[in-house]
């Protein structure tokens, strides 16, 4: 099919999943309940047994890549897809604990207001059978996916309903966001390049990591499927996706991709040995195939094993012919730079960790502060932060990471990449009145609701760790791992 359940939950079901926290059900380090059993059970809760065909019918569902499957029983991928499996199932006794349930009609008011299904502003049976044939799913099953997202989001609803905010949680959210924050500074980027990386260093990291540094080519084929070339006019109907769907399903059962061309009557574009930069061997750029649908097709991982891809409500059936891997030299300037990057990101993470120890220990304090640049010929700059959004110096996480530091602390703060790090000593702070009756207001109150809302979800998924009692067989787990 055309696309799995998990697939279109990307699309339909996002708009149902807003807001919605899963509860995953941890169970690792429980020791003991990692025990043997029934090899037909792979989990038992309370006294519900999940069967293992069960469990292998819902990872099937995942549509785990070739690489994932490869590495199943290299990974603790089936324990963690296993725990997310057993929160869905413990929520489901909750929700049936609870009564809570879903009408038909309930069910068709949803689908008819989805804008996906509308046309002139009026629900479409035509659109929505559309979407099913693009979608290579039958009504029943997306029906009861709808069903059962309606239901967690009720039963989520129903931990956090009629909660009142308190005024000081609102203040206090507003408080960590509008702040007037006077600070010492000391720039790190000149302290971290100072310690340039080696070619000895270089040379070492590019021996151990030969495996990475390869050009991958790949010759690559592919055929747009237009409604003029399988049925025979120029409107995507019903009866061009009946006929895109038997073309899908005959590739997946495994038609070649010269067949399914042949007898759909496509016409074939190839391409030989081109690199991700959509460059050939001679470093000449590929023309005449988009980005986009460029970007598709290279992406695919297995030889000679077509798929039907959708880009932009066009279609088109493309193939990997060969994939040919070549080792990069140490020279290569590409390869330079990421040895380059990867040292001075080691040479960055010794250095903060280094500082963040100091700081940790109370051994920088003010004039520690100033003698540590002074010493390494740094500049300490005095600044005024105004507003989250004033980032001339500071990206708004940087700022808001100053905000919650105190008076007279120091702290080492960077951005997730490490391309920044900076020293800051905090030295004056300043707040920003919030008044009641402002739409301001309202929204530093949503941000203390979610807050408050995240926080029962967690004491909740607590209170269901302790509730339920959960027994794992392992050796069926391990059974399940060598079965890939």
């Amino acid at each position: 099919m055309l696309t799995s359940i998990g697939k279109i939950s990307k699309s339909f079901f996002v708009k149902l999943l807003v807001g919605i926290i899963i509860l995953p059900f941890v169970f690792w380090g429980m020791g003991d309940v990692f025990r043997g059993g029934n090899q037909n059970v792979i989990v038992t809760i309370d006294s519900e047994k999940i069967s293992t065909q069960e469990f292998l019918d819902y990872l099937r569902r995942l549509n785990l890549n070739e690489e994932q499957i490869k590495d199943l029983p290299k990974t603790d991928l089936i324990e963690k897809i296993l725990s997310e499996y057993i929160g869905k199932k413990v929520m489901e006794l909750e929700i049936n604990k609870l009564g809570i349930s879903l009408t038909d009609n309930s069910l068709r008011d949803i689908i008819k207001n989805d804008d996906l299904f509308l046309k002139d502003n009026k629900f479409s049976r035509t659109e929505y059978e559309k979407f099913l044939l693009k979608s290579g799913v039958t009504a029943p099953l997306f029906e009861a996916n709808i069903v059962e997202q309606e239901k967690k989001r009720q039963f989520l609803s129903s931990l956090s309903g009629g909660i009142i905010v308190p005024e000081i949680l609102v203040k206090k959210a507003h408080r960590k966001e509008n702040q007037i924050k006077t600070i010492k500074y000391i720039d790190l980027e000149k302290f971290h390049a100072k310690n340039k990386p080696t070619e000895k260093d270089k040379k070492e990291l590019y021996e151990r990591n030969k495996n990475v540094f390869v050009s991958e080519y790949k010759s690559i084929r592919y055929a747009e499927i237009s409604p003029e070339k399988i049925s025979g006019n120029k409107k995507y109907d019903e009866n061009f996706f009946k006929q895109l769907d038997d073309i899908e399903n005959k590739v997946l059962d495994g038609q070649s991709f010269d067949e399914t061309t042949k007898n759909a009557n496509l016409t074939t574009v190839s391409i030989n040995k081109v690199n991700i930069n959509k460059e050939d061997e001679n470093k000449n750029k590929i023309k005449d195939l988009p980005d986009d649908l460029f970007k598709k097709i290279f992406n695919l991982s297995s030889e000679k094993s077509p798929e039907v891809i959708n880009l932009n409500d066009k279609y088109y059936l493309a193939e990997v012919i060969n994939i040919e891997k070549k080792n990069r030299p140490i020279n290569d300037p590409e390869v330079q730079e990421a040895l380059n990057a990867q040292l001075n990101f080691k040479t960055k993470i010794e250095n903060n960790t280094s500082i963040i120890k100091d700081i940790s220990m109370g051994a920088l304090n003010e004039e520690q502060f100033l003698k540590f640049a002074s010493e390494n010929k740094l500049e300490v700059k005095d600044y005024k932060i105004n507003s989250l959004k004033q980032n001339e110096i500071f990206s708004e996480g940087i700022i808001k990471r100053i905000f919650l530091t105190k008076n007279g602390e120091i702290d080492l703060i960077t951005n997730n990449s490490l391309t920044k790090s900076f020293l800051v000593l905090a030295i004056k702070t300043e707040y920003k009145d919030l008044k009641n009756e402002s739409n301001e207001y309202e929204q530093y109150e949503a941000k203390a609701r979610l807050n408050l809302i995240n926080k029962i979800y967690q004491s909740h998924d607590n209170n269901l760790n302790e509730k339920y009692k959960v027994e794992v067989n392992q050796r069926t787990i391990e059974r399940v791992k060598n079965s890939f």
